[in-house]
C-alpha cells in the first residue's frame, strides 16, 4: 500500500504530476474519451475534430509521476487557442477524477500561464460554469456588465441535434 491509502497526507501536485506542452506525449484516446464522454462542452466531439483542434493549439498535459507499476500516464489536459502575440483562449481543461482534489487542476493551470509563448498577451480569456473560483486566483475576471464579446453558440453540432438557424 501506498503512503495516500494509509491516511498520511496527499502529497502537493508537484510532487505526483508533471506538465508538458510536448504534443507527442498527449494520449489522444484519454483526451478524446474524457473530453466526448465526461465533459458538458465536448460531449461527442469526433475524433478529427478533436484532432485538428489540437494541432492548431498550444496544448498541455498532466502526468502522473507517481504511478505503481508503470509508466506515467496522463491525468489531465488544457489547450489554448492563442496567436503567440495578443491573445489567447484557454479551452478544454479537465483533470481525471481519480486524481481531483490533488491540486494538479492549479499545477495545470499555473504552468499554462507560465509558458513563454502566453507572456505578454493582451488579453486572456475562458469559459467556466463551475470553475470560476480556481481561475480568479490566477487573474481572471468575469467580463463585466458592459461586455462586448459576442458568440455563434452550437452546443449541439457534436450530437447532430442542432436546430437550423
Amino acid at each position: 500500500m501506498n503512503d495516500m491509502s494509509q491516511g498520511h497526507p496527499t502529497p502537493p501536485a508537484d510532487a505526483i504530476v508533471e506538465i508538458s506542452a510536448d504534443p507527442a506525449r498527449l494520449d489522444i484516446g484519454f483526451v478524446h474519451n474524457a473530453l466526448s464522454t465526461q465533459t458538458a462542452w465536448a460531449q461527442g466531439i469526433p475524433r478529427n475534430t478533436l484532432m485538428r483542434a489540437i494541432t492548431h493549439s498550444l496544448c498541455f498535459g498532466a502526468y502522473a509521476t507517481q504511478v505503481e507499476g508503470g509508466a506515467a500516464r496522463q491525468v489531465g489536459f488544457a489547450r489554448v487557442i492563442t496567436d503567440h502575440a495578443t491573445f489567447a483562449y484557454l479551452a478544454d481543461v479537465f483533470v481525471d477524477p481519480s486524481m481531483r482534489g490533488l491540486g494538479v487542476g492549479k499545477r495545470l493551470c499555473e504552468d499554462v500561464l507560465a509558458h513563454p509563448a502566453l507572456q505578454g498577451l493582451r488579453r486572456f480569456l475562458l469559459a467556466t460554469t463551475d470553475a470560476a473560483s480556481l481561475y480568479s486566483r490566477y487573474g481572471f475576471e468575469p467580463l463585466g456588465a458592459e461586455n462586448k464579446m459576442m458568440q455563434i453558440h452550437r452546443p449541439d453540432i457534436y450530437t447532430g441535434q442542432q436546430e437550423a438557424p
